[in-house]
């Protein structure tokens, strides 16, 4: 393969990144070769040294999002982080992906239900007083802030769980890559 084709790949991997770390993963690549190339090595060793480009640019979207994750901790984040960690392996979406799509739902459920006892807890507070209940108005306000808090509390509770989630995937993502990489290195 030569210096050209690998690039054209490596980059033809890499769309959807910003132009920038595009640009930066580029040159860095684009360096290999010119040491190579200097070294005396054809751009088919060099090529060849280097791996797989379509392989190298999954393992570099995984480290964008990884970085992005830690840079800015919010649900796009997030998203970036846990797609490109699966996508560096095929194998893994068979066994991950049920998985994750499962505690994601079950993650989905708890936050629709800390709304659902917020809500309700709003509806209790405004209109339990009007309503006559046992205990008279000041239970009522008084159940309906406790529901509102315990939703408040639950929200919490489940962003801190999707939060530790979303590391511990990250964290699997960059042993699973220090785990493949000696094996992908050996082969080349």
């Amino acid at each position: 393969m030569t210096r050209a084709e690998f690039l054209t790949r490596l980059k033809r991997g890499l769309a959807g990144l910003p132009a920038s770390s595009i640009a930066d993963i580029v040159a860095d690549y684009e360096a290999h070769f010119a040491e190579g190339l200097e070294a005396g090595r054809t751009e088919a060793e060099v090529a060849a040294a280097l791996g797989d480009p379509d392989r190298l640019a999954r393992e570099q979207r995984a480290e964008q999002g990884v970085k992005r994750w830690e840079e800015a901790k919010n649900p796009s984040a997030a998203a970036g982080a846990i797609f490109a960690v699966i996508g560096l392996g095929a194998i893994d979406i068979l066994v991950l992906l049920p998985l994750l799509m499962g505690v994601l739902g079950g993650l989905f459920g708890f936050f629709m239900g800390a709304i659902g006892i917020f809500v309700g807890g709003g509806v209790v507070f405004a209109a339990g007083p009007f309503a006559a209940p046992p205990g008279g108005p000041g239970t009522a306000i008084l159940a309906g802030v406790g529901l509102m808090a315990g939703g408040v509390c639950l929200a919490a509770v489940t962003t801190l769980v999707t939060i530790g989630l979303v590391n511990a995937l990250v964290w699997y993502g960059r042993l699973h890559y220090r785990l493949l990489k000696p094996a992908i290195e050996t082969q080349v």
